[in-house]
């Protein structure tokens, strides 16, 4: 197996699913979080925010990432008080490439979960107020359960999205073996030389084969959560 993809195939694998993986688990709790201000707040500057929230949809990648890189690099705004305060550093470092990832996934996760608050019955959360529970316990008792297709599906769209990342995280993070090179930036790289065509086969069918698995597991579990 080691011989299938070199040392350097092996790690752009791991670290795509590294850095999609931690994308998705920070995304969806933000997400939920989100989906449920747009939905049901009622405040000023609400459809300014529902922009910005999908303006990575419509911006280029590469601006996306411009944007972190003064943002969030060592010298920007945020990048620069993150390493004085917490000693952490985002750009050109496995974290910012699952920040980019995160952020260009964030409009995919926050839309499906919306949808799946948007469809829940007012009524169903109205009479569990009724009965004195508090809306802590109505958001993980009904609203939670009834929204969980939604969050699931949400979920694969955001890992989705991260595994196949690559305008705003090269723009960030650069591509470098072992620390920011994921498989989009693999290919890329591979596809600049000459003779490196068959390993670039070998990464697409890869890059396909986990994005069909992930969208089996969320089949799987939208069917396991439906029987319940």
């Amino acid at each position: 197996m080691s011989e299938l993809f070199g040392p350097e195939g092996w790690s752009a694998i791991f670290l795509s699913l590294k850095v999609s993986l931690w994308a998705t688990v920070v995304s969806v709790p933000l997400g939920i979080a989100m989906a449920l201000l747009l939905a049901r707040g009622r405040f000023p500057g609400r459809g300014l925010l529902n922009g910005l929230v999908h303006l990575p949809l419509v911006l280029p990648p590469v601006v996306t990432g411009y944007l972190l890189l003064v943002l969030f690099g060592r010298r920007g705004a945020l990048g620069g008080w993150l390493e004085e305060t917490f000693g952490i550093v985002l750009a050109f470092r496995w974290t910012g490439a699952a920040l980019a990832a995160g952020i260009m996934g964030f409009p995919l996760v926050v839309r499906a979960i919306r949808l799946a608050i948007d469809a829940v019955d007012p009524g169903l959360e109205e009479a569990a107020a009724t009965l004195g529970a508090s809306r802590i316990r109505i958001f993980f008792t009904v609203t939670l359960p009834l929204i969980l297709p939604g969050v699931l599906a949400g979920a694969v769209l955001g890992f989705a999205k991260a595994m196949g990342e690559f305008g705003a995280t090269i723009t960030f993070v650069s591509s470098i073996p072992g620390e920011t090179r994921t498989i989009p930036s693999a290919i890329y790289g591979l596809l600049q030389v000459p003779g490196r065509e068959p390993e670039v086969v070998r990464l697409v069918i890869a890059s396909a084969v986990l994005a069909l698995g992930a969208l089996g597991l969320s089949e799987w579990l939208a069917r396991r959560v439906r029987v319940r």
